[in-house]
């Protein structure tokens, strides 16, 4: 196994109505399997909506400020926070007015029982 340096600054960004996404974890970039890494931007008043899936998600708040809505509620968060969701979980995020988020998103597959 070889140890693989992804810059992330230099992968296209895909602009869509959710912000901007670029995949950083995937099969043709580094040969992963069974797994997606990606990093998301939203600008000021964005939403993302992470839909519920059969996999495992993880959502992580790198940088900015916003709201997580879980379950109906909605939760103030700022930079280090993040969200677990499992199959048939789904969240949405969104940015402050004024502020921005940059996410980091990684889905997994079920584990075979």
């Amino acid at each position: 196994m070889t140890t693989t340096f992804i810059n992330t600054n230099e992968l296209p960004r895909i602009k869509g109505p959710q912000g901007e996404v670029t995949e950083i974890l995937n099969g043709p970039l580094v040969g992963a399997r069974n797994v997606l890494g990606a990093l998301r931007w939203l600008g000021p008043g964005e939403a993302f909506t992470a839909e519920a899936l059969d996999k495992h998600q993880l959502i992580y708040l790198m940088e900015g400020n916003g709201t997580i809505r879980l379950e109906n509620k909605d939760y103030e968060v700022t930079r280090g926070a993040g969200v677990y969701l499992g199959p048939a979980d789904s969240a949405s995020f969104k940015a402050a007015d004024g502020a921005s988020m940059k996410l980091f998103h990684l889905v997994v597959p079920r584990v075979p029982k």
